[in-house]
């Protein structure tokens, strides 16, 4: 029997895995339990991916002060270690919880599940993800939330989505942040819209500066909140 830990607001969980156990098919399993928990909740329910330094907390700190008056929010935020970001977020005056998980790379749909033993699901309508800071591992292991956001930042280079086009084929909504900072990079964010437009036609861009906030009235638009 294997377990896998993880630290949620300072209390660690545990799922024992059974060795043999197919775990993606596993982690499939529960995020569906979860989606079906958060519909019957009436909880509409985001998890945002991206890399270390994309912008993922500072795009939820503007989304959390826009929607504030809409909605009743809470927000689990992944980490590896620390509770810096979730107390930037908690600012805001929304319920966050930390999820810390060690050297694991990303969240999963148990670590999920057993933070929702500690939200009333009653209290909320909006219930905001920030996955830990990587492009590749999260897109593995859905969550069971009603839509996926992929943060990009320009300062990530012009290859980022053409490396990694799992992650994109996978997402709901794709942000290309930094805005500001392309001509100084001299990336073109349109060009990169066109990338991941090639990868999955459907899916909705927006492009912000999740400092000043623009382009984040465009984002709220694309997850139809």
């Amino acid at each position: 029997m294997a377990n896998t830990k993880d630290v949620i607001n300072g209390e660690e969980v545990t799922l024992e895995v059974k060795p043999g156990t197919n775990i993606l098919e596993l982690n499939k399993q529960l995020a569906e339990k979860n989606k079906q928990l958060l519909t019957k909740h009436n909880v509409k329910a985001i998890d945002i991916m991206g890399s270390i330094g994309a912008g993922k907390t500072s795009l939820i700190e503007q989304l959390v002060q826009k929607l504030k008056p809409k909605y009743k929010i809470a927000v689990l935020k992944g980490d590896l270690t620390t509770t810096i970001d979730a107390e930037r977020v908690g600012r805001h005056g929304v319920q966050v919880l930390t999820i810390n998980t060690g050297r694991e790379c990303h969240l999963d749909a148990n670590v999920v599940a057993r933070a929702f033993e500690r939200i009333n699901l009653d209290e909320i309508d909006l219930l905001i993800i920030e996955n830990v800071g990587n492009l590749i591992c999260p897109a593995e292991f859905p969550l069971g939330t009603e839509k996926r956001v992929v943060v990009v930042s320009v300062t990530e280079g012009p290859y980022m989505i053409l490396k990694h086009p799992f992650t994109f084929m996978n997402a709901d909504v794709m942000v290309i942040n930094k805005k500001d900072l392309a001509p100084i990079m001299k990336i073109d964010p349109k060009q990169l819209e066109g990338q991941v437009k090639e990868i999955k036609p459907d899916v909705k861009v927006a492009i912000t500066n999740a400092l000043t906030g623009d382009g984040v009235e465009e984002l709220i638009k694309a997850m139809e909140l």
